[in-house]
């Protein structure tokens, strides 16, 4: 809030003579282009002071992140992918995860995925960074979040670690069908996952927001293309799925260590460590 100062105008009144008291009245009744009537100046001192601003405290710009960088739905800027709810400022996209960090194999593994699905007429793109989603994506209002990880961490605390594991490629589209990805699904830890759904759908609840899907497909998104190319890619998929089978050291089996949680809302990511 940018706040400005003037002396106040009983002073003002008190230090002009008759005269002067006359013929502001005269001025505030009449039309400004009066030249029979003089305009009273502000003092000089006077000026200076209400030119005045008192900049904004720096714990009050940092509040709201999202000010600094300008957000827009130009499809072109962001690999054509289309925003599925319209922004809103002081709307955070939030969503619950357990991140996967690749290894050397599993990246050489994706080249060759890539290269494969563009001999066979599909392009994609791979994910910027890989994870397994735990909560649909739901909008949080920004005054929400504190609380809202506050729940999430209190209904998470008595969650366990455990590993789980993938292997077996599927393609999925989006509810808009305006975006295609290329995943591979979880064959062991399913029930762990479960769970965790569970706490988590506690604080959806809590919130009044979706919860997680009734018979989830549990999986990590490696790549994606813009619009439903479904069928287009299941043509394929026999082929893709033996790229990951015939490894020289055997099928190919991704491997996601449950350490913790975290939740990305906006621009800022929230971590929850399960039990040991």
């Amino acid at each position: 809030m940018l706040v400005s100062y003037s002396s106040s105008s009983s002073e003002d009144s008190e230090a002009a003579s008759d005269v002067e008291k006359g013929c502001s009245r005269k001025c505030q009744e009449e039309d400004d282009g009066n030249d029979d009537c003089p305009v009273r100046k502000k003092p000089k001192t006077e000026e200076q002071v209400t030119k005045a601003r008192l900049p904004l405290p720096d714990c009050l710009l940092a509040m709201f992140p999202e000010d600094e960088v300008p957000q827009t739905g130009d499809s072109s800027l962001h690999s054509g992918r289309i925003r599925s709810f319209k922004h809103e400022r002081g709307n955070w996209a939030t969503y619950v995860y357990l991140p996967y960090h690749p290894e050397e194999e599993f990246r050489e593994l994706l080249d060759e995925l890539l290269s494969t699905a563009r001999a066979h007429g599909v392009v994609l793109t791979p994910q910027d960074e890989f994870h397994l989603s735990l909560s649909q994506t739901v909008v949080l209002r920004h005054h929400w979040i504190q609380p809202f990880t506050q729940s999430l961490r209190s209904d998470l605390a008595h969650c366990k670690r455990f590993v789980c594991s993938a292997g077996k490629l599927r393609v999925y589209c989006n509810a808009e069908r305006t975006r295609t990805f290329l995943g591979m699904e979880v064959c062991t830890g399913h029930a762990q996952l479960l769970d965790l759904v569970q706490a988590v759908d506690r604080t959806m609840t809590e919130f009044h927001l979706d919860t997680f899907y009734k018979d989830p497909s549990f999986h990590v998104s490696l790549a994606w293309c813009v619009g439903d190319l479904t069928v287009q890619i299941k043509k394929c998929i026999q082929v893709l799925q033996c790229v990951v089978d015939d490894r020289e050291e055997g099928p190919f089996l991704l491997r996601l260590d449950g350490m913790e949680l975290r939740c990305r809302t906006g621009n800022k990511t929230f971590h929850f460590p399960l039990k040991p």
